[in-house]
């Protein structure tokens, strides 16, 4: 299925999954990874398991995503990487310095891995790369907040994914009840989230993916740093083998109720609050 021409140059700012006129593909301009990520949202309903206050997804409903239609997602897949590849996607809707095909980003408007489907996408998407030939060096990424990682067949999914040059960013925005609580809108445990993130990580290239913010003007206190931190040195005890940490911030405006108490932190805080980090041996990765 051939993508619609997009009317305007894409932007960092600019996730509109609509953007090209396909249900399930959309290209984004993606300030983390220098260069365009071709996304894929299963979660065409706005639904999902958790409910992050700084969700950017309009209408957000609680739920799994809706059954996929692969026959519909393999085409657009191949038509719209196809004219990245092949045709003047790149010259007629990406701005100078851009003009890179990063990845092939699982990620939408819900979590992905609640698509009964997902092991069969996955497959499809290394179909879809042998196919039209992908450069090996293009990433399929996962973006997840890892709490149906173990599942069976998600884990099945995770093996397929290392294998088509995958990666794993997993959610991780506080390592108490309390913080995931209040930041995810979710009651799952940080005994789970430790089982999930080392069977992500076994099986997966896995980076922890953190956004940190200001809720009423104020970022993570000490015990929530603190926590985290510690979070982090055990999984490194433990020999769970993480790339590192993606922190970031607030890039666009949350459409959850919660947005008018949200704002970003200053740089120089997200830099000290890295540097800990990195003073447990991670590798960290900024970005404002």
């Amino acid at each position: 299925m051939a993508p619609q021409r997009l009317p305007r140059t894409l932007t960092v700012t600019d996730h509109d999954r609509t953007a090209v006129g396909l249900t399930y593909v959309y290209p984004v301009v993606s300030r983390r990874a220098g260069g365009v990520s071709v996304g894929i949202n299963l979660n065409t309903n706005n639904a999902c398991n958790w409910r992050c206050i700084y969700c950017q997804v309009p209408d957000l409903k609680r739920g799994a995503a809706p059954p996929v239609d692969l026959a519909k997602l393999r085409s657009e897949l191949s038509g719209f990487l196809d004219d990245v590849l092949n045709g003047d996607f790149m010259q007629r809707s990406v701005p100078d310095g851009a003009r890179r095909l990063n990845d092939i980003a699982l990620s939408g408007n819900g979590e992905p891995t609640s698509a009964s489907e997902f092991a069969p996408v996955i497959n499809l998407i290394g179909e879809v790369r042998a196919t039209l030939q992908v450069p090996v060096d293009v990433k399929t990424i996962l973006i997840t907040n890892g709490s149906l990682v173990h599942h069976r067949k998600i884990r099945e999914g995770l093996t397929r994914l290392q294998a088509i040059n995958g990666e794993v960013w997993f959610k991780l925005d506080s390592a108490t009840a309390a913080g995931m609580q209040k930041l995810n809108d979710t009651h799952i445990g940080v005994g789970r989230v430790t089982e999930n993130l080392g069977i992500a990580a076994r099986a997966c290239p896995t980076w922890i993916q953190t956004c940190v913010l200001a809720i009423d003007g104020e970022g993570p206190d000490e015990a929530e740093q603190q926590a985290y931190l510690d979070f982090l040195g055990a999984q490194l005890a433990a020999g769970v083998p993480l790339r590192g940490v993606l922190l970031y911030g607030l890039a666009r405006a949350s459409c959850q109720p919660e947005a008018p108490t949200l704002s970003s932190l200053p740089a120089p805080w997200l830099a000290a609050y890295s540097d800990l980090i990195r003073a447990l041996g991670i590798d960290v990765r900024v970005t404002p």
